[in-house]
């Protein structure tokens, strides 16, 4: 039996509905909340949370409630509150909760909002609360630390989590992490230039905890392609010169450069890798989604550069029906709410097992804002993402996103 749920984007030439679709077992199938992807400025990948520009959310103090009247509860687990102060970042991935659970949710969940004051302590008394109340599933929260207090809890009763950090060391059976993780735009951009022809490649990597590991899978996947890595050259923040310099005497040994650096340093990275003398006509310059920012594509080192993102059409259409309801912009990563959120209420329409692990982990995926995604038995998620090319300050997609997973799940 299929369940199909309207997912009140609207249509523009693009299918707009949340669907469950042939999930076996358990469930009847993909969650499709299609005609959606996005391209961010820079949050999503990150850990950023500047809204998408414009306007931010107004700032109101909402410690605890509940959204929906449903006989199935759900804990939504947010840092409504950093250091005493409302939190604008918690505040919208709030908002993107009930605007899910408006367009489906309301007579299906009842959503118990918990503020875990940005700390792990406080995650830990949000989900025993939630847990007391009778709460059969977990959203949240956004910190690793936060992450793993609330698995403990939750999976100490059989309960999943969907949270939002970005440490994949927060994840595991049953604690799945919606994020942007930065190990699937690394593959996807080094796939794609391999399958370009790119087989001798270089890396100017920062010495931060990103770049360890945006570079660690680089050499991951690297491998798996034939690729040859013909240089690793890490530097400090102030760096870079030094680093392009060793790039550049490599000469003809190199046809692509990856630099897997946060946008507010890639104005200095850039202009060493100008001064050096790197030919970037010549070598293909590749980074990650940290690259998809106005700053970024500015930069004349970076025209031609490829890198790995959602692409843009369903978080510009979640951005808008978010600012009509909420007269304000979205932080980028409020779509993880939403996606969760209408996940879930769409799982809890379903019989037994509905909120099982072989239910969230089904191969198929699901399809959300952001495009596709499922999640893996580690907890960590595979998306289907797009690559785009840099050009005149603006990014186009040259490679579009799969439809579909072809390959089975990881672990």
């Amino acid at each position: 039996m299929m369940a199909c749920f309207d997912a009140g984007l609207g249509r523009t030439g693009l299918n707009r509905t949340l669907s469950a679709v042939k999930m076996g077992a358990a469930l009847t199938g993909l969650l499709a909340l299609a005609g959606c992807g996005s391209v961010g400025v820079g949050g999503p990948f990150s850990g950023d949370s500047r809204p998408a520009g414009g306007p931010t959310t107004p700032l109101a103090q909402d410690t605890g409630s509940a959204i929906g009247h449903g006989p199935v509860k759900i804990a939504l687990i947010l840092p409504l509150t950093q250091g005493g102060q409302p939190s604008n970042v918690g505040l919208s991935l709030r908002n993107a909760a009930e605007l899910a659970m408006s367009e489906r949710g309301m007579d299906a969940v009842t959503l118990l909002v918990k503020d875990d004051q940005s700390s792990a302590e406080g995650a830990r008394a949000a989900a025993q609360a939630a847990l007391n109340e009778g709460a059969e599933a977990f959203i949240g929260p956004l910190y690793a630390a936060n992450m793993r207090e609330v698995g403990r809890i939750a999976r100490g009763a059989n309960r999943p989590v969907i949270g939002f950090s970005t440490d994949t060391s927060a994840a595991a059976r049953g604690v799945y992490e919606l994020s942007f993780l930065v190990e699937t735009q690394v593959s996807r951009v080094v796939e794609f230039a391999s399958s370009r022809g790119k087989k001798s490649m270089a890396v100017m990597a920062p010495e931060t905890e990103y770049g360890n590991v945006a570079l660690a899978q680089f050499q991951t996947v690297a491998a798996a392609q034939g690729a040859r890595i013909v240089a690793i050259e890490r530097y400090r923040p102030g760096g870079a010169a030094a680093a392009a310099q060793k790039i550049a005497g490599l000469g003809d040994a190199v046809d692509a450069l990856f630099v897997p650096e946060q946008a507010d340093q890639m104005t200095a990275v850039a202009g060493a890798i100008t001064s050096a003398g790197i030919d970037v006509k010549r070598v293909q310059m590749m980074g990650t989604g940290v690259w998809n920012d106005a700053r970024v594509m500015r930069l004349p080192a970076l025209q031609g550069g490829w890198f790995a993102a959602p692409d843009n059409a369903g978080f510009n259409i979640f951005a808008q029906k978010y600012r009509t309801k909420f007269n304000a912009d979205p932080v980028r990563i409020a779509t993880l709410s939403y996606d969760a959120v209408s996940l879930l209420v769409a799982l809890s329409q379903q019989g037994g097992g509905r909120f099982a692990d072989a239910t969230l982990t089904n191969g198929d995926g699901f399809r959300g804002a952001d495009g596709l995604f499922r999640f893996r038995g580690d907890g960590q998620n595979e998306r289907g993402l797009s690559v785009l090319q840099i050009r005149n300050g603006t990014s186009t997609v040259i490679s579009p996103a799969p439809q579909k997973f072809t390959s089975p799940p990881g672990t």
